[in-house]
C-alpha cells in the first residue's frame, strides 16, 4: 500500500505529460519534424551545462531560465529553417542543430567535471522523484500553454496540416512557427527535467502514431492518443511495481509493446475490411442478373 502511495505523484505527472505531449505530437507528426523534441531537449541541456560553468545552481531558477533562453534560440532556428520551396527538409536543420548542441554540451562538460551528474539527471530524468509541488507547478505551466494553443488552435492546425493554404491566407508562417516552437520549448524544458528525454519523446510521438492507425481527423486522434497515454502510464507504473523495474524505462517499453499491438490489430481489421470489399465487388448484383436474362 505504501508503495502505491509513493507512485501516486509519478502517475499523475505521467498523465499531465500525456495531456500536453499527445496534442503537440499531432502537430509534430503532421509537420514531419519527428526529432524536434530531442533537438530542443539537447539545446536545453546545453543551456544547463553553460549554467553550471557559471557556477549556477543546476536546479535553480537561473539555470532554468538560461535553458529556456537556449530553447528560444532553437525555436527561432527551426522557425526560420522552414523554406518556401521545401528543397531542404526542415528535419535536416533539426538534425544539424541536435548534433551541434550535443557537441557543444560535451565541450562544456569537459570544463565542468564536478557537476556533470546534475546534467545527467536532467537528461535521464527520474519520474519517481517527482513531488506534489513539481506536479502542481508543471500542471499550471502546461495549463497556460494548453490555453494558448486552444486560443490559436485554428492557426496552428492550419500551418501544421496545410501550410500552403495558411500562406495563401496571408498568415506569417515563420512568426507562428516561432510561437509554436517557443511554447514547445517551455514544455520540453520542464518535461525533460521530470521524465528524461526517452520518456518525453515517447509521450510526444507514440500516442500520435498509434492514433493515426485508426483515425484521420485531429479530434479522434487526440481522443485515441490521450486514452493510449493514460492506459500505458497506468500499465507502466503497475508493471514497474510488479516486476521491480525502473518506472520511466518500463513506461517506454510498454509504449513500444502497445504500439505493436495496435499495429497488429489495425492490420487484421484492415485485411478483413479489404476482403469484404473484394467479396462484395465479386458478387454480382441480382438486378444486373435480371437485366441480362439470368434470373
Amino acid at each position: 500500500m505504501e508503495v502505491m502511495q509513493f507512485l501516486v505523484w509519478p502517475f499523475v505527472a505521467s498523465l499531465i505529460l500525456t495531456g500536453i505531449h499527445a496534442y503537440l505530437g499531432v502537430h509534430v507528426v503532421e509537420r514531419g519534424v519527428i526529432f524536434v523534441d530531442l533537438a530542443l531537449a539537447q539545446i536545453a541541456a546545453l543551456g544547463a551545462t553553460i549554467a553550471i560553468l557559471f557556477a549556477m545552481d543546476p536546479h535553480g531558477q537561473g539555470a532554468y531560465w538560461l535553458s529556456l533562453g537556449f530553447t528560444f534560440v532553437g525555436a527561432a532556428i527551426f522557425a526560420f529553417a522552414r523554406t518556401r520551396r521545401g528543397h531542404i527538409p526542415q528535419e535536416a536543420f533539426i538534425g544539424i542543430t541536435y548534433a551541434v548542441a550535443s557537441a557543444a554540451a560535451i565541450l562544456a562538460m569537459s570544463k565542468a567535471t564536478g557537476e556533470t551528474e546534475h546534467l545527467k539527471d536532467m537528461l535521464v530524468g527520474n519520474i519517481l522523484a517527482v513531488s506534489r509541488h513539481d506536479v502542481a507547478k508543471t500542471a499550471i505551466l502546461y495549463g497556460v500553454i494548453g490555453l494558448f494553443h486552444y486560443i490559436f488552435r485554428r492557426r496552428f492546425l492550419l500551418i501544421s496540416t496545410d501550410p500552403e493554404q495558411a500562406e495563401a491566407r496571408g498568415m506569417r508562417i515563420r512568426f507562428w512557427d516561432f510561437l509554436f516552437y517557443a511554447s514547445f520549448g517551455f514544455v520540453v524544458t520542464s518535461s525533460v527535467a521530470i521524465a528524461g528525454v526517452l520518456l518525453v519523446f515517447c509521450y510526444l510521438i507514440v500516442p500520435s502514431v498509434g492514433a493515426m492507425l485508426f483515425a484521420d481527423k485531429i479530434g479522434r486522434r487526440l481522443a485515441i492518443g490521450w486514452t493510449m497515454g493514460t492506459l500505458v502510464s497506468a500499465l507502466g507504473v503497475y508493471f514497474s511495481v510488479l516486476l521491480d523495474l525502473p518506472t520511466g524505462a518500463t513506461i517506454v517499453c510498454t509504449f513500444g509493446v502497445v504500439l505493436v499491438a495496435m499495429f497488429l490489430i489495425q492490420l487484421v481489421f484492415f485485411r478483413r475490411a479489404q476482403r469484404r470489399m473484394l467479396a462484395g465487388a465479386a458478387t454480382p448484383d441480382p438486378h444486373e442478373r435480371v437485366l441480362h436474362g439470368n434470373p
